[in-house]
């Protein structure tokens, strides 16, 4: 028996006081924090349903709403604008295997629990928070992620920590709270319909019915396990699991996706083990655009113009933020004119299939990218075959092959330089210095690489991933060589009812064939409104998205008639006469600035003949227009003419004016789009009265508030007699060409063609309608071998001449063919009428020559009403010391002579 008389007196029930007095304590402390807790937590609640959304917007979720392109009637939805290319689908049409997968991955109690699964929470709580256990997957249920895609913008940057805390926990019981108010709202199929539809799959493919096209080429129903799986998989994080850039990796994720599958009775071990080693296929991936309906490249332009123009104007939602053309349900009010626009396309597709199928006829059996003509360097021909293999690269085909040869290693590289984005011509760059040792100096000197690129790469050389990096480079290149020569089943372009055909073909052929295809931009102005009736900006937008209405192009003898209206203007008259010899501004001649002596050619010699500016325009000789250069003294006076009717000839493009001020603007040096060049020659019809091309009328936000309205910009650009006697001029340019002289409109026109055809111009001009027209190839290399199959008039003007026969014939098109040029009141102070002219002994010029034509007196008896009188004087005389054309003997007359006269 123990004794326990030595034991302090009280001391065990001194402890027990004690201990009992310290659990009093905690336990009261614990039930005030869990009282406080709670507490919190029931005011979060109550506070965070007020934030959340209501349930009259979750049973209409309307976050990503497209845009509507309306036309010019108020009453036709040309097409929609959206950054989702999203199609939904019903969940009758849902694959049972990805309803199911979907379920067994991400949601086993789905059915089971009413938007919160408390089970799952716990898990996260106890397991991935307190014990630090990984791969004990989330607590979100799938109605909380569908809450998160629909009505979270969880963005932590540019926070400290206190703040992401308060917003990871403000965002997360946010999500519960509106996945309760969306299980009451909706019925689980509904909710996993929308989650499937929502969901962004990345490559551009929202939703489940994109991402089976662009992944899988399928619909929906006809996925099969594993792709539906490999799906399932990626709505872990699209990005990380990208089949077509992370191939291995997601293959990895879909097999865990399987894995469950398994291992929740949706699949048998059998079915399982088979799935699992089937490689994961995406070799009919092909990402997809907006190509249905009409104006599609008029509306790919739009999106950005929208965006760039409620940027500009300073208009934001009413809480503050910017609008989002693709997401916002804008209605973008425009001017085009759905029969105008249709008959336009319809028109295009009907010349371009004649001249295409002309063009390969054409070059059978030569190759655009080795074919040498006279002045081919060696270098033009490297540079081509340099184009080419970047074409290669930018291929869909490659960026697969390069992500699973060099995306491990890039990776382990790029991390050791924050930003650093490693091209393929980083790479080959320093291949290069590894064979020539001297490669970057070189490139340093001429300033083509900066001094921290090539720090960059000498360092990436000196790591031991660099021969990894080289070695899987290698690979690659072999791989590229052996794929894009073999055979294979694709779709390519075709001029047909689906723009598309099925072939076989190598993918290099695939890549040549599609560059060797002549593009059109074209687009229609009513002058007298400025209002864009037609947008043609390619030949067809699935397989060629750049658009060459605005696109930068050579515009050839097109830009003659700005000189000739500067000279009309500074007093010539259209029978004014010039010899047809070489023309030579000099070194310090006028105030050109020229330091040697320029003497452009004719396409087609000197013929000695005398033209007035009549036939000369009409024939478009670089002699003539030289001529009156030299005699207006300096470009100057054209550049002002120029930027009067809406060119900004200031504006720099790599540092060089868009219209230069050199004297070569006279036979068109320039590189200008077709809007710009449209908007101009809609001055001439509009009685020298400039109006800024327009095609947006207003655009409201979704509930029909007006956030923009356009006002005309309009200015008087030429005078009115000057602007009458140009049309003239160009009416008498087209009186005879095929294809015009049997429509019924008055039509005035001019051609272009620049040096080896590689641009075909025609700009067509009514009362009602000016139309401009550019042909070409996307590379300088492709275009027709002769001037009569490359000049303007066989490339461009037949568009010209399809659409208008196509509009005039229309029993609905809003066009009237009886509209005819306005003639001013008075006289016009310009001679015109050259019929006595010549009669009246003043047909001899300076040099003695005898003009080889003139204008027939009853040419514009209409206009002068019958009248035949001398040559009056001009409007304002001639610029002072104007120098004579020399005289040459006159060379035999090329029988080939083209229409326009750039070519030389």
């Amino acid at each position: 028996m123990t004794n326990n008389s030595t034991l302090p007196e009280n001391s065990f029930d001194g402890k027990w006081a004690t201990r009992t007095e310290k659990h009093t304590t905690w336990t009261k402390w614990t039930w005030r924090i869990f009282k406080v807790t709670m507490g919190v937590l029931i005011c979060s609640i109550i506070l965070f349903s007020f934030l959340t959304p209501s349930f009259k917007k979750l049973e209409d979720p309307t976050m990503n709403i497209a845009s509507e392109v309306i036309s010019g009637d108020d009453s036709t939805v040309i097409g929609r604008l959206y950054i989702e290319n999203r199609a939904p689908v019903r969940y009758e049409n849902l694959p049972k295997n990805i309803v199911k997968a979907l379920v067994a991955t991400e949601d086993l109690r789905f059915y089971e629990h009413s938007g919160i699964d408390p089970e799952a929470l716990a898990r996260v709580i106890f397991k991935t928070g307190l014990l630090r256990q990984k791969g004990q997957g989330g607590g979100s249920t799938l109605t909380m992620q569908l809450s998160k895609l629909l009505y979270s913008d969880r963005d932590f940057k540019d926070m400290n920590f206190v703040e992401k805390a308060f917003g990871y926990y403000y965002r997360k019981l946010s999500e519960m709270i509106t996945a309760v108010k969306l299980e009451r709202a909706y019925t689980k199929e509904e909710l996993i319909t929308m989650y499937l539809n929502t969901y962004d799959f990345g490559n551009n493919a929202p939703g489940i019915r994109a991402a089976a096209e662009v992944y899988f080429g399928k619909t929906p129903e006809q996925l099969s396990m594993e792709e539906s799986a490999t799906l399932v998989g990626m709505c872990n994080n699209s990005s990380l699991y990208n089949p077509v850039k992370r191939n291995e990796r997601t293959k990895t994720r879909r097999n865990k996706v399987l894995e469950r599958c398994w291992q929740n009775g949706v699949l048998t071990e059998k079915q399982y083990k088979e799935l699992i080693v089937k490689p994961l296929d995406v070799s009919k991936f092909k990402t997809t655009t907006h190509n249905d309906g009409i104006g599609t490249y008029f509306r790919s332009t739009l999106a950005a113009e929208t965006k760039k123009l409620l940027k500009e104007k300073g208009v934001t939602k009413p809480d503050g933020t910017i609008y989002d053309v693709y997401r916002d349900g804008l209605k973008i009010y425009t001017t085009i004119d759905v029969e105008m626009q249709q008959t336009a396309e319809e028109s295009m597709r009907e010349h371009m299939a004649a001249l295409q199928a002309k063009y390969f006829r054409i070059w059978r059996g030569r190759d655009p990218w080795l074919y040498k003509e006279e002045e081919t360097t060696d270098d033009q021909i490297r540079g081509r075959l340099a184009s080419l293999d970047a074409h290669i690269r930018e291929s869909d085909r490659y960026q697969l092959l390069r992500s699973r040869y060099l995306d491990d290693v890039l990776d382990v590289i790029e991390k050791e330089v924050d930003g650093l984005q490693i091209l393929d011509s980083d790479i080959i760059n320093m291949l290069r210095q590894e064979r020539q040792g001297t490669f970057l100096e070189t490139m340093l000197k001429t300033n083509s690489i900066s001094q921290k690129r090539v720090d960059i790469y000498r360092k990436i050389m000196k790591d031991d991933n660099w021969l990894l990096l080289r070695k899987q480079w290698n690979g690659l290149q072999n791989v590229i060589k052996t794929d894009f020569n073999t055979p294979t089943k694709m779709k390519v372009f075709a001029y047909n009812l689906t723009g598309e055909k099925d072939t076989t073909m190598t993918p290099l052929d695939s890549v040549r064939y599609h560059r060797m295809h002549l593009q059109l931009g074209a687009l229609g102005i009513e002058p007298t409104t400025g209002q864009v009736k037609f947008w043609v900006g390619g030949i067809g937008h699935k397989y060629f998205q750049y658009d060459h209405v605005k696109s930068d192009r050579q515009v050839g003898s097109t830009f003659k008639p700005f000189v000739y209206a500067t000279a009309i203007y500074n007093g010539f008259s259209p029978c004014t006469q010039v010899t047809d010899v070489a023309q030579t501004i000099g070194v310090n001649e006028g105030s050109f600035g020229l330091t040697q002596s320029w003497t452009p050619k004719n396409s087609g010699g000197y013929s000695g003949s005398t033209f007035t500016l009549w036939e000369a325009l009409k024939e478009s000789k670089n002699t003539v227009s030289v001529n009156l250069m030299k005699k207006i003294g300096s470009t100057q006076p054209v550049r002002e003419i120029v930027a009067n009717m809406g060119i900004d000839v200031d504006a720099k493009v790599m540092n060089n004016l868009r219209v230069p001020k050199s004297p070569s603007i006279c036979l068109g040096s320039a590189d200008l789009t077709v809007y710009e060049m449209a908007g101009a020659y809609s001055t001439f019809a509009n009685k020298g009265k400039f109006i800024k091309p327009l095609y947006i009328r207003k655009i409201t936000d979704k509930s029909g508030k007006v956030l923009f309205r356009d006002i005309p910009e309009k200015h008087d650009a030429l005078p009115e007699n000057v602007s009458y006697v140009m049309l003239q001029m160009l009416k008498y340019n087209v009186r005879t060409a095929k294809g015009i002289k049997g429509l019924k409109s008055e039509i005035g026109g001019k051609t272009g063609t620049t040096n080896d055809y590689r641009d075909g111009w025609f700009m067509g001009v009514t009362p009602n309608l000016v139309v401009g027209t550019w042909v070409g190839g996307e590379d300088q290399w492709i275009h027709f071998l002769t001037i009569e199959d490359g000049q303007g008039s066989a490339m461009a003007r037949p568009f010209f001449a399809k659409f208008m026969a196509k509009i005039e014939t229309s029993k609905t098109a809003n066009f009237n063919t009886e509209a005819k040029f306005v003639k001013p009141e008075g006289d016009l102070g310009i001679t015109m009428n050259c019929g006595d002219y010549y009669d009246s002994g003043n047909s001899r010029n300076t040099e003695g020559a005898s003009p080889a034509s003139g204008i027939p007196a009853d040419q514009f008896q209409d206009e002068e009403q019958g009248a035949t009188k001398p040559a009056a004087a001009p409007a304002k005389p001639p610029l002072p010391n104007s120098p004579k054309s020399p005289t040459t003997p006159k060379p035999a007359a090329d029988k080939n002579k083209p229409d326009d006269g750039f070519e030389g």
